[in-house]
């Protein structure tokens, strides 16, 4: 398509002036003709009434003075005398007849020798008002003027005299007056038209002139910066942009953009490096591997080279970040980058990339035209061996671990999208496998993923469908082995696959957002049942305990959750524990703190549930306000056989008394158990040794 240009439009507006002024010119011309006409034709009129007037007052002086020379000859009837004033008047050019009549209209002489006319009547069309006139009459019919005056002796009324002036001569001369006239005024509009001719010919030149100069210091200019824009637009930033030396708009405009363009450039520089690198660790970051995992595909397809696709997860990342610091988490996540780096330069072969997909992911590209599998295989059981080694950040060694996921092109997938798709889902089943090892995508994984996305979908409703129920663990106080009270506990009877793990549907809930909505549904459930105990069973001194997730404490609504559902339960508040974990504590202790004392201040009892698994153990005790612990089971398994456990359980419960805090022992299933915790002092236990969770209705009969 034709581009319309600046250049274009200045030579349009020039063109469009100059036909604008040559239509006014030609405008002005013609109207100068029909002006010259016009003064023409009313100098022809003007000069025909001057004429008219000049010959009518001539006419009507000269017929006086000849009526006034023709009384007596007329008196005395002396035909002579007449003949002669008349042949006077006649001898004058331009007079066409001379007539004397009576008074009753005939003709007494005509000027002719032999007076041919004498005693005829005047029939003409001026006959009638020339003979009644009382005083000079003038008529005309275009073609004579006629002048009729009449004579007079005394009163007496003798005849008359008419002279008929000819107007064909004076018509004549007034067409030669115009014609002359007419020519001089064409020889003036032909010395102006001449004059406009050059006008316009100079104002074409000057246009030109004009556009020739628009061209050379406007248009010119702005091309040659439109061209170096065209090119910075295209990624070319080193696009030349011409030097200026003018001093005024335009080269300040040339300057202007000269060192935009430099500064684009330096800035691109440095906008690539921060867009294709990761900040912290300097590796490549997800931009950067994705258009280069795009490439390497569009290179491998139709040849025999493959890719291989790791995803490498840190674990128990949070941790760090929770306990140590960000700081320290960023020393940790610098040197974990080092060593797959170095790992990947020694084993990774021609091609490998390594890049921080952010926070604790990595992932590394490989592409062989040998095994890829075994190759890809030896890397990662490699990075998951050398990744095991502790890291020492300020003065301290930090344990963690890895967990790989690794993907094939073209096997697993035919796009990046997929592919990496797939190289998470790997990862997430290695997490699973207990972490700190790798997994090769299959199919199978595909399926899981299917599954944990139909149980998301399956567990929306799932409460109003009235699939989900609570059941109860009793707790026991370890002195005298009395019911205290009872632990809620959430189960899920599937329409079709039936009961659901706890632990597979609540991570479930978690991680989707759910337990927002189940968690304020089961301790309302809890409650009432509550207070069922209470009405039916006598059960007052009874309390319930109700499990809080880490996503209920991250809203900041739960204490209004709390009360509201204890004024609509009319349930008192010291019958209610709150149950949550340690590693939801961890890493906002002060918002979580302030948060658990308004419920402490209410009367809720606020428990430590899993205690001693977390990465500070009795730490927290003296910091988050709290009412108990729970001791984890995984102690309570152990505490018959391992001097360790037993050791730990017992400093647990000694330091938990000293700041006045009860202890609740979890996971009781042998007699030998429960002894030792009495013999230690633990306040309350629980477990399937104690009881097993049962419904309402069976832990009715514990309490009658």
């Amino acid at each position: 398509m034709m581009r319309y240009g600046l250049y274009a439009r200045s030579v349009t507006v020039l063109l469009a002036a100059m036909l604008v002024t040559v239509a006014v010119v030609i405008s002005i011309l013609q109207r100068q003709g029909e002006m010259r006409e016009e003064m023409l034709s009313h100098s022809r009129d003007s000069l025909h009434q001057l004429v008219q007037d000049r010959l009518r007052e001539y006419g009507e002086g000269q017929t006086r003075r000849l009526a006034t020379s023709l009384v007596n000859p007329l008196y005395y009837f002396d035909l002579d005398a007449i003949g002669i004033a008349i042949a006077d008047v006649q001898r004058q050019p331009n007079i066409d007849y001379v007539l004397v009549y009576s008074a009753a209209g005939d003709i007494i002489h005509d000027g002719s020798r032999d007076i041919a006319t004498y005693g005829q009547a005047m029939d003409d069309v001026f006959a009638h008002d020339a003979v009644s006139t009382e005083s000079v009459r003038v008529q005309s019919d275009g073609r004579v003027l006629d002048v009729a005056a009449p004579i007079y002796i005394g009163e007496e009324r003798l005849g008359g005299v008419r002279i008929g002036y000819s107007l064909d001569a004076v018509r004549a001369d007034e067409d030669n007056a115009s014609a002359a006239l007419r020519r001089s005024l064409h020889e003036i509009s032909q010395r102006h038209l001449q004059w406009v001719i050059w006008l316009l010919a100079a104002l074409v030149a000057l246009g030109i002139a004009m556009s020739l100069i628009v061209q050379r210091t406007l248009v010119r200019p702005i091309r040659q910066l439109a061209d170096a824009a065209r090119e910075i637009e295209a990624g070319n930033y080193g696009a030349e942009v011409p030097a200026s030396r003018r001093n005024d708009e335009v080269g300040e405009l040339m300057r202007g953009f000269r060192r935009m363009g430099e500064s684009i450039a330096r800035h691109d520089r440095d906008i690539r490096r921060m867009a294709y690198n990761d900040p912290l660790t300097g590796l490549a970051n997800r931009l950067a591997f994705r258009e280069i995992l795009d490439a390497r595909m569009l290179q491998s397809q139709g040849a025999a080279r493959r890719l291989a696709l790791l995803f490498a997860d840190v674990d128990d990342f949070k941790r760090i970040n929770d306990t140590l610091g960000h700081d320290v988490g960023d020393e940790v996540l610098v040197q974990f980058g080092g060593r797959i780096s170095d790992i990947v330069d020694r084993y990774g072969g021609d091609g490998a990339l390594l890049a921080r997909f952010g926070g604790d992911e990595f992932v590394i590209l490989l592409e062989s035209t040998d095994d890829i599998r075994e190759m890809s295989s030896r890397l990662a059981g490699l990075l998951v061996d050398e990744l095991r080694r502790p890291i020492l950040v300020e003065g301290r060694q930090v344990f963690l671990g890895v967990s790989v996921g690794v993907t094939l092109f073209p096997e697993d997938a035919s796009g990046a999208t997929m592919l990496m798709k797939n190289g998470d889902i790997a990862m997430y089943q290695a997490k699973v496998a207990g972490k700190g090892c790798y997994r090769f995508y299959s199919r199978a994984m595909d399926q899981a993923v299917e599954r944990r996305v139909r149980m998301e979908q399956d567990l929306r409703g799932a409460w109003e469908r009235g699939e989900l129920s609570l059941v109860y663990q009793p707790v026991f106080r370890v002195a005298d082995n009395r019911l205290v009270g009872a632990e809620a506990l959430l189960r899920w009877r599937h329409p079709t696959q039936g009961m659901v793990a706890p632990s597979v549907f609540i991570d479930v809930a978690e991680q989707s957002g759910l337990i927002e909505t189940i968690g304020p549904s089961v301790l309302r459930a809890a409650c009432r049942d509550a207070m069922q105990w209470q009405r039916d069973f006598g059960g007052a001194d009874l309390f319930v305990a109700v499990n809080v997730s880490p996503r209920q404490l991250r809203t900041g609504d739960l204490a209004r959750q709390v009360e509201d559902v204890l004024r609509e339960t009319a349930m008192a508040p010291e019958r209610l524990h709150i149950e949550l974990t340690e590693t939801a504590v961890i890493g906002d202790e002060l918002r979580i703190s302030s948060l658990l004392a308004r419920l402490r201040e209410s009367g809720v009892k606020v428990w430590l549930d899993d205690f001693g698994t977390g990465f500070s153990g009795l730490s927290h005790l003296r910091r988050v306000p709290i009412d108990g612990v729970k001791i984890d089971r995984s102690f309570i398994a152990d505490v018959l056989r391992d001097p360790d456990d037993l050791a730990l359980t017992t400093a647990i419960i000694a330091m938990a008394h000293s700041l006045g805090i009860t202890v609740v022992a979890e996971g009781v299933e042998q007699e030998g158990q429960f002894d030792v915790l009495r013999e230690r002092g633990c306040d309350l236990a629980q477990g399937y040794w104690l009881g097993h969770p049962m419904s309402v209705q069976e832990l009715a009969q514990l309490i009658v």
